[in-house]
C-alpha cells in the first residue's frame, strides 16, 4: 500500500477549526452506531480505503507519544486459517469456563476470520518497558493507548460505511508464534474489517440478550466511590461492545 490523501478527509495539516453543526452531528453518529460486527457479507476494501483507516488509528492519543500499536495485515489464506483456529480452539475453552452459559455461548458468533475482507492483528512491540514517561505507576497504558488506536479505526471505518469486529478469543502466545513476532511483543486483538449486508440497530450482545447496556446513571459518582449498592439498583452492569 502507498499513502495517498483524500481530498475529503482532513489532514494533520489543516488548520484546526470549530465543527459546524452537521461535522458534529456526525462525529456522535459514528459513536453511537459503531457496532462490533461478526457477519461480513466479503467484498473488498481498496487499498486508499484502508490507509485512511490506519492513519485514523495511527493518531490515536498514546500516553508519553509512545505509539506502542503494530499492524499485521494477513492476506495469506493459510495464515486466516490458522488464526481461525486459535479463536474456535479459544471459544471452546471460554464456552467451559462459563459454566451454565456454555450452552448460550456457544450459539453465538464470535468472528469473522474467514469471511471479511480484511484481517489486521494489532499488537504492541517489545520495548515498551522503556517508556517510563507515563507508565511508571499505571504500566498498562500502553495497552490503553493501543485501545485508543483501534477505537479510532472503528469509527473511521464505521463512517466509511464499513463493519469492523474485535475478536480477543485467542492465545496471545500462540498467535504471536503464528504471525512470527518477536519475544516481547503482544497481540491484542484480531480485527475483522469490511462491507457488511447490514449493522445491528443495537450491540449484537444485546440483541441477542446476553447482556445489556447499564444506564449512565449507575456509571457515575460524586466526589467518592458510592456505594456498591446504589450503583446496582436499576439494572445490571452489563455492557456489550
Amino acid at each position: 500500500m502507498q499513502a495517498h490523501t483524500c481530498p475529503d478527509i482532513p489532514t494533520e495539516s489543516t488548520t484546526p477549526q470549530t465543527f459546524s453543526d452537521a461535522e458534529r452531528a456526525a462525529v456522535y453518529r459514528a459513536i453511537h452506531e459503531r457496532r462490533d460486527m461478526r457477519h461480513f457479507s466479503g467484498g473488498s476494501v481498496s487499498d486508499e480505503t484502508l490507509l485512511r483507516l490506519l492513519r485514523a488509528a495511527h493518531h490515536g492519543p498514546s500516553v508519553g507519544f509512545m505509539q506502542p500499536w503494530r499492524f499485521i495485515r494477513v492476506k495469506n489464506k493459510a495464515l486466516r486459517e490458522g488464526i481461525h483456529t486459535l479463536v474456535e480452539q479459544e471459544r471452546k475453552h471460554t464456552a467451559e469456563a462459563l459454566g451454565e452459559r456454555k450452552d448460550d455461548f456457544m450459539k453465538l458468533k464470535v468472528q469473522g476470520v474467514l469471511d471479511a475482507a480484511e484481517v489486521l492483528v494489532v499488537a504492541m512491540p517489545p520495548g515498551r518497558e522503556a517508556h517510563v514517561f507515563g507508565r511508571r505507576t499505571l504500566p498498562e497504558m500502553d495497552i490503553a493507548s493501543t485501545a485508543c488506536a483501534i477505537q479510532n479505526l472503528w469509527l473511521a471505518a464505521r463512517a466509511e460505511n464499513l463493519g469492523m469486529g474485535w475478536v480477543s478469543l485467542f492465545d496471545p502466545a500462540a498467535l504471536a508464534q503464528l504471525l512470527q513476532m518477536p519475544d516481547g511483543a503482544h497481540p491484542l486483538g484480531v480485527l475483522c474489517l469490511g462491507p457488511v449486508s447490514e449493522f445491528y440497530t443495537r450491540p449484537m450482545l444485546e440483541q441477542e440478550k446476553w447482556a445489556a447496556r447499564a444506564p449512565l446513571q449507575q456509571m457515575l459518582m460524586d466526589d467518592v466511590w458510592a456505594q456498591e449498592s446504589s450503583l446496582d439498583a436499576g439494572g445490571s452492569n452489563a455492557s456489550a461492545r
